[in-house]
């Protein structure tokens, strides 16, 4: 019998000793300031995992075990490992989600080699339980199960798997607490920090199969969380404001449906009560607009010696003091935001390049009704995250990328490609319009690698940036600014020549921060210290027009909001609860989100994966906290379902 106890324990510890060292390795590694939650939740995680592994790599023959035991636990070195590189290159961590996006990672394939050379060290760390299996196997029994090993580990299986039932049930109404990840959030950059790594993956592999519907959705009402709004201040002796209407249209919200998805969708739009018009309502109306999103751009490579376009642009009319740009997911999550106002995870991702959604409020489709001709460029490859489909289901019917046109019209073997060639070669096609016009952007000048041996602009700029007393990673970066700033230069100019400048708006979002730099590089050029979590995102936001007058926005802002406010701008007739963003001009709430749910409002700076709050919170009301973590779970949740069910098809057509 003592044989046999020491055998269970043996055999379930010898796992456990292996996932429990990676996943305290990984938390090192990559810095994870945890709690104890945390560690409680990866110990139980791992003895159940453990248990589960030691039936399974001792129910055959030996050599059968053997065998079994060496391919899990490569397995289990390579995942952490995955998750380690991955990090690295996009400052997220890997979802099965991902997978639908695989030519991103073929096309950043010599930047995924660089980062696991640079990684060697830690995947040699993360592959240390498989190297001292492969010196000490002979040492260790792979005999099967006699019935009473079976008893006894499916006896352990059971108490922990009882064990995580409670626990997960225990933080039942903790806003993002275990039973939260478990039920109504999905977000991968917060499990893994929370639930560990191997938790995490089973999370979303099983979601990655049988997608996620969030149990509970609950409308938070903006107004009860913020009581000291200090709405009286209105009527101090200022001019009262006129009364406006909210941006919101007729929705048929009773159709039917068997979806619990578009249900829960339902009821969340009936309780929002939308944006209201206000003072800027229609202040663009049947003007041109060029809306560019630029790749990497930040107010780190904005300066006024270098870069004075952009400075123009940034530091004249609407002057954003408070914008920030969510990196979800690279290039196409940062599209996905401009382009649709909606926050997105990467789970729906693949499905919104996949071009079937319906989005009749897409940017072209929404302008073309107002009678503007719709034009999309991008410097690149058109088919590249299969933008030529995304892009049409947004109405862009005559986009032009390389490979489809463009490339016989702007050098398009270079790397990265020239926006200020691109705007050269392409605002003929739409500047003479006599309709007003909606002019598209995909820029990608601002690109990595920033090196002068693999990035032309930085190569081509390096003159420039010669004296800066920056990194060199830092010097070729902004060198790639000043390419964006000389297209910027050649489109004002060539608008002013023909008469259409005063007229025209510009606005331009980054599609994320140059995350390519290290913490380090990007502090180099910044005015104050940033961390990687909040302050990183931080960044400038152009909508500039030659006759506007200079003024301050201080609200809290994020990319997804860039749209709405854009519509309201133009006058267009919109719905504002059917975004996640909402329009920045306008009296509402202000808040930035952030890829792990961590946020920033006026009161002060949320960070979810500890659950610290940077502010005074004595003067929060009550349950400020938890309310605003609930607006977040609640905006992402609805974007995603919006998304996956295609509700827009359901509610238009």
């Amino acid at each position: 019998m003592k044989k046999t106890l020491f055998d269970i324990f043996s055999k379930i510890g010898t796992w456990f000793a292996s996932i429990f060292f990676l996943e305290i390795v990984f938390i090192i590694i990559l810095g994870i300031k945890i709690e104890v939650e945390s560690i409680i939740n990866i110990t139980i995680y791992s003895i159940l995992l453990s248990s589960f592994l030691a039936i399974i790599t001792n129910i055959f023959k030996p050599k059968v075990n053997v065998i079994i035991y060496s391919v899990i636990l490569f397995i289990l070195g390579f995942l952490f490992s995955l998750q380690c590189v991955f990090f690295s290159i996009f400052k997220i961590y890997f979802s099965f989600s991902n997978l639908g996006l695989g030519d991103q990672v073929t096309s950043y394939l010599d930047k995924a080699l660089s980062a696991i050379m640079s990684n060697i060290f830690n995947i040699i760390v993360f592959m240390l339980p498989f190297i001292i299996y492969l010196i000490f196997h002979k040492k260790m029994v792979f005999e099967r199960n006699n019935k009473y090993s079976y008893i006894g580990i499916s006896f352990v299986f059971t108490i922990f798997a009882f064990l995580m039932f409670f626990n997960v049930n225990a933080s039942k109404g903790t806003i993002n607490g275990t039973y939260d990840l478990y039920h109504n959030v999905n977000e991968v950059n917060l499990n893994i920090p929370k639930l560990g790594v191997m938790n995490s993956y089973s999370l979303d592999l099983y979601r990655f199969f049988f997608g996620f519907v969030p149990n509970k959705i609950e409308y938070i009402d903006v107004d009860d969380i913020d009581k000291d709004k200090e709405k009286e201040e209105v009527e101090e002796e200022k001019e009262k404001e006129p009364e406006y209407e909210p941006n919101i249209i007729s929705l048929n919200l009773d159709k039917e449906t068997s979806s619990s998805s578009i249900q829960k969708v339902n009821v969340y739009v009936a309780n929002d009560s939308g944006t209201m018009k206000n003072k800027y309502t229609g202040m663009f109306k049947d003007y041109n607009l060029v809306y560019i999103t630029a790749e990497s751009f930040s107010e780190i490579g904005v300066s006024e010696e270098l870069t004075p376009t952009l400075y123009k642009l940034t530091h004249t009319g609407f002057i954003f003091d408070n914008y920030y740009t969510p990196n979800v997911l690279s290039t196409i999550g940062g599209e996905f935001q401009s382009l649709t106002g909606l926050y997105p995870d990467s789970s729906i991702l693949t499905k919104w390049r996949s071009g079937n959604n319906y989005f009749p409020m897409g940017i072209a489709n929404t302008f073309k009704k107002y009678g503007y001709n719709t034009f999309a460029f991008h410097n690149n490859t058109y088919t590249f995250q299969d933008r030529h489909k995304y892009l049409k289901s947004q109405g862009f019917d005559n986009y032009l990328g390389c490979g489809n046109g463009l490339q016989n019209r702007i050098n398009c073997r270079i790397w990265p490609a020239s926006d200020d060639e691109m705007i050269e070669k392409t605002i003929t096609d739409y500047i003479y319009s006599e309709q007003p016009f909606l002019a598209y952007y995909m820029t990608v000048s601002g690109h990595f690698a920033y090196t002068n041996d693999d990035n032309m602009m930085s190569y081509k700029h390096r003159n420039e940036v010669a004296n800066m007393n920056v990194t060199s990673a830092a010097k070729a970066y902004v060198a790639t600014q000043i390419e964006l700033d000389k297209a910027l230069e050649r489109l004002l100019r060539e608008l002013e020549n023909v008469g259409k400048l005063d007229n025209t708006v510009i606005v331009l979002l980054a599609d994320h921060y140059p995350y390519e730099l290290d913490l380090n590089s990007i502090n180099s050029l910044s005015s104050y210290e940033r961390e990687e979590t909040v302050t990183v995102n931080h960044n400038n936001l152009i909508i500039w027009n030659s006759k506007l007058e200079d003024m301050h926005i201080t609200k809290p802002c994020m990319s997804s909001d860039v749209l709405p406010t854009v519509y309201n701008l133009f006058g267009v007739e919109y719905d504002s609860r059917l975004f996640t963003g909402r329009d920045i001009l306008s009296d509402s709430f202000g808040i930035a989100i952030m890829r792990n749910h961590s946020w920033i409002t006026d009161k002060g700076t949320y960070y979810a994966n500890t659950g610290n709050f940077t502010g005074d919170i004595n003067t929060l009301p009550e349950g400020y906290i938890d309310s605003i973590n609930t607006l977040v779970n609640n905006r992402l949740n609805i974007a995603k379902l919006m998304v996956e069910s295609d509700y827009y098809r359901y509610l238009f057509t």
